[in-house]
């Protein structure tokens, strides 16, 4: 391989990894400015969303505890295998003041026939489809589902994760 070739090879390589780096940076859908989420947690915490008996349930009911909040729905099959891991979360750490909250992006009668079948013990809202929208604005920018966020009792995001969570 003559020096005009290798020169070529090589620049065409740093090109394409340059390109990769800049599209996972642009598509980084965990990447949001502080501004951003300061006032995504804002709106969060003045929200409040109906219960499976249509009660308002203020998310403002939340604060001052650790809250594990998560996006689900009744037709997303990663959402439902963790949710029985959400549970076993939330009994083993209720006593120690964490909180769980499910968020379903469903309709109200699908959620209630599949927790009919399959109840939880932590508390379930009903987000309907704007919960995609609240949860893009929380740093789950390609709006996938199951989405989780964790705050700290003082109301602040301490964490966030697109897809099915683990042990």
């Amino acid at each position: 391989m003559d020096r005009r070739n290798l020169l070529y090879i090589s620049a065409a390589g740093a090109a394409g990894l340059a390109g990769v780096g800049s599209a996972w940076l642009k598509h980084d859908p965990q990447k949001l400015t502080t501004g951003q989420t300061n006032a995504a947690q804002d709106a969060l915490w003045a929200m409040s969303f109906d219960t499976l008996d249509g009660q308002p349930q203020p998310m403002s009911s939340f604060r001052g505890k650790p809250l594990l909040l998560n996006f689900w729905a009744t037709w997303c099959p990663p959402c439902v295998e963790e949710l029985p891991l959400l549970d076993a979360f939330y009994q083993e750490q209720k006593a120690k003041g964490w909180q769980v909250l499910g968020l379903a992006v469903d309709q109200p009668s699908a959620v209630r026939k599949w927790l009919q079948a399959k109840p939880l013990s932590f508390a379930v809202g009903m987000a309907g489809l704007n919960g995609t929208e609240l949860s893009k604005s929380l740093g789950n920018l390609a709006g996938s589902l199951p989405f989780t966020a964790v705050f700290g009792a003082s109301g602040a995001l301490l964490h966030r994760k697109t897809g099915k969570v683990s042990k």
